[in-house]
């Protein structure tokens, strides 16, 4: 039986077709939410820690939340896209298992989605400008909500539809997000679930383990089988994903933010984030929504 805890919606933030030139080039984009590319004609390139993938002609691409990336079009390209928060009451990313830009071939329904969510959400344009560093802040977001707490219930549900449907063209290869549902996955999943809710708190490997009634090293070697990573490594790099979220979408200052989470001082806040991200929580917002590439 496969494992169906998960519950998510989405909080749209931007869907639009768009022709870009060659002034589309970015370098060094992280954002805390995810974007899905349709390229209708045109190329350009994605650059990631994996490497390049090309924009082109017919296919779809999901960038998941946190990916650093350059933007680069070569020439001229139209393209579809759409930005979106994910919504989970426990805090998982649908793509938790996904770390890279991921491309797939579109089919005609895929189009058909993308021109159905513009056409139900009007006036959810850039208008100003498509680079990040200029519209990413508190205003931004607090704006996108407001259109989708305006929504009609129609409009939201079927809003949500096709950002689930867009979404499952690139999990339908991703076997490593389903785990089989026994005890082991179960075991994790609620651990999982309890760290998310519970980042502002002091998180033990004992204490974990001690839920889930487990010795602390059994429980530590099976974390890392499911999940790929030690629970203290997990645990601190999910604190700093939700600073950087912090970061992008409130006035919070680094203390606010670090307290926030758990951190005992902000000193060890901002080794544990250049540690993880490899720059300091003041390099980090002058970096990575600097301008564009001349």
């Amino acid at each position: 039986m496969q494992n169906r805890l998960i519950r998510h919606t989405y909080s749209l933030l931007n869907a639009d077709q768009v022709q870009l030139t060659s002034t589309w080039r970015y370098k060094g984009i992280i954002s805390p939410y995810a974007r899905f590319y349709y390229i209708e004609s045109g190329e350009g390139q994605l650059h990631d820690a994996q490497g390049t993938v090309k924009l082109e002609k017919g296919y779809l691409y999901l960038i998941p939340s946190y990916t650093m990336c350059d933007m680069v079009c070569t020439d001229t390209m139209s393209q579809y896209f759409v930005q979106f928060f994910e919504d989970s009451e426990i805090g998982f990313s649908m793509f938790e298992e996904i770390k890279a830009i991921v491309k797939v071939p579109a089919s005609e329904l895929d189009v058909q989605l993308f021109r159905r969510l513009i056409e139900i959400n009007p006036n959810r344009g850039i208008n100003n400008s498509y680079d990040p560093k200029t519209y990413e802040n508190e205003a931004f977001y607090q704006y996108c909500q407001k259109l989708n707490l305006n929504q009609g219930l129609a409009e939201f549900y079927e809003t949500q539809g096709i950002l689930k449907q867009l979404s499952s063209r690139f999990l339908a290869s991703k076997e490593a997000f389903v785990h089989e549902y026994n005890q082991h996955s179960k075991m994790i999943f609620e651990a999982k679930s309890y760290i998310l809710k519970n980042l502002d708190s002091e998180l033990s490997v004992a204490d974990l383990a001690g839920r889930a009634n487990q010795n602390t090293d059994y429980f530590s070697r099976q974390f890392k089988l499911q999940v790929g990573t030690r629970p203290l490594h997990y645990i601190n790099h999910k604190r700093i994903e939700r600073a950087q979220y912090l970061m992008a979408t409130s006035s919070m200052n680094y203390t606010q933010i670090a307290c926030s989470l758990g951190f005992d001082n902000l000193s060890y806040f901002s080794k544990s984030f250049k540690k993880i991200t490899g720059l300091s929580p003041g390099a980090y917002k002058k970096q990575v929504y600097r301008e564009a590439i001349r």
